[in-house]
C-alpha cells in the first residue's frame, strides 16, 4: 500500500488547460444550427417581409439561446488577480501566476496559469471545477482535490465555499444558484410558449408570455444578487488580495430580460392602438390582412351557361 492509497500527491501527472464548459458549447452549437437553418431558407421568402423575418428569428433565438447557456456559464460572479504566491503544500517554492475564480450557478470554477507557464519544471494551467448542484457532494470533491495534491491557490480559493468554511457562503451561494436556475427554466418554458402563440393569431396572449419571460429572467438576477448582501471572505493570494464582481452571464441575462418586457409591452401596446399594423408585422404580409379586414366584399361568380335559358346573366354575389 502506497501513500495516498496509490495516487501520488502533488499532481505529477499533467493537467488540462482551461477552456470553455461544453455543456455550453453544446447548447451554443444548437442554437447557431438552427440560425443556419432559418438563413438557409430565407431565400424562399419573397418581399421586404424576409427581412422582418430575419430579425425577429434571430432575436428570438438568441433570447432562447441565452436563457439556456446561462446555466452552464461560469461567469455569474468573476474575480482575477496577478501574484506571486505558493505553489504546493511543504514547499517554500513559489510561482507567478494569474488566478481566477469563477462563481456560476452550479458550483466554482478555479483557474491557475503561470506566466510563464513553465515553472519549477512542470506546467503550470490548471481548471478546477467544483459542483453543489443536487446530487453532487461540494465537501466530497473537495476532500478528493486536498488528496490529489492539487496547488495552494486553487486548494485555498475551494476551500472558502465549503459547507465548514468559516466565511459561510456556501448555503447562500448554493440556494441563491438554485433558485435563480429554476426561474430561468421557467423562463425558457415561457419563452417556447411566446414564440408559439405569436405563430397564431393570439399575439395578445403571446406579449404576455414574453412579459412573463423577461419577469422570470429578472428573477433570476434578482436571486443572485440577493447573495451580494453576504460579505465574502477576504482572499488574500501572495501580496494580492483577489476581488470579485458580477460577470458578463449576469448582466447578459438582466439586458435579456429588459429586452423580453420591452418586446411584450410592445407587442401589447401594438395589439391595444394598431392592431391591423401588429398583424401585419406578424404575418409579413400586407395583401393577406386586406383580404381578411375586406372580408364582406362581394365576390361575383358568372355563369355563361344560363344564357341559353335566361334572358340576361346571372350573377351570383357572395359575401365572404
Amino acid at each position: 500500500m502506497t501513500l495516498w492509497n496509490g495516487v501520488l500527491p502533488f499532481y505529477p501527472q499533467p493537467r488540462h488547460a482551461a477552456g470553455a464548459s461544453v455543456p455550453l458549447l453544446i447548447v451554443i452549437l444548437v442554437f447557431l444550427a438552427l440560425a443556419a437553418s432559418f438563413l438557409l431558407i430565407l431565400p424562399g421568402i419573397r418581399g421586404h417581409s424576409r427581412w422582418f423575418w430575419l430579425v425577429r428569428l434571430l432575436l428570438s433565438l438568441f433570447i432562447g439561446a441565452e436563457i439556456v447557456a446561462v446555466h452552464f456559464s461560469a461567469e455569474w460572479s468573476v474575480g482575477r488577480v496577478s501574484t506571486n504566491t505558493s505553489y504546493k503544500a511543504f514547499s517554500a517554492a513559489r510561482v507567478r501566476a494569474h488566478v481566477g475564480l469563477h462563481v456560476g450557478l452550479e458550483g466554482v470554477n478555479v483557474t491557475l496559469t503561470g506566466t510563464p507557464v513553465q515553472q519549477l519544471n512542470e506546467t503550470i494551467n490548471y481548471n478546477e471545477q467544483f459542483i453543489w448542484r443536487m446530487g453532487e457532494n461540494y465537501a466530497g470533491a473537495y476532500t478528493e482535490a486536498l488528496q490529489k495534491g492539487l496547488p495552494d491557490p486553487v486548494l485555498y480559493l475551494a476551500e472558502k465555499f465549503t459547507p465548514s468554511s468559516p466565511c459561510g457562503v456556501y448555503r447562500q451561494y448554493r440556494l441563491a444558484g438554485h433558485y435563480a436556475s429554476a426561474t430561468l427554466w421557467v423562463a425558457f418554458c415561457f419563452w417556447v410558449l411566446s414564440n408559439v402563440l405569436l405563430s397564431m393569431p393570439v399575439p395578445h396572449y403571446g406579449g404576455l408570455a414574453l412579459l412573463i419571460t423577461g419577469a422570470f429572467a429578472l428573477f433570476s438576477v434578482f436571486a443572485f444578487a440577493s447573495i451580494s448582501t453576504v460579505s465574502l471572505c477576504q482572499l488574500r493570494l501572495g501580496s494580492s488580495e483577489l476581488t470579485t464582481h458580477y460577470g458578463a452571464a449576469f448582466w447578459i441575462t438582466l439586458a435579456t430580460g429588459i429586452l423580453c418586457l420591452l418586446l411584450g409591452v410592445a407587442v401589447l401596446r401594438l395589439h391595444y392602438a394598431r392592431p391591423s399594423a401588429l398583424r401585419t408585422l406578424l404575418d409579413g404580409s400586407v395583401k393577406g390582412l386586406e383580404s381578411q379586414a375586406k372580408g364582406s366584399s362581394p365576390l361575383i361568380l358568372n355563369n355563361p351557361l344560363h344564357k341559353q335559358f335566361w334572358a340576361s346573366d346571372l350573377n351570383i354575389s357572395t359575401n365572404l
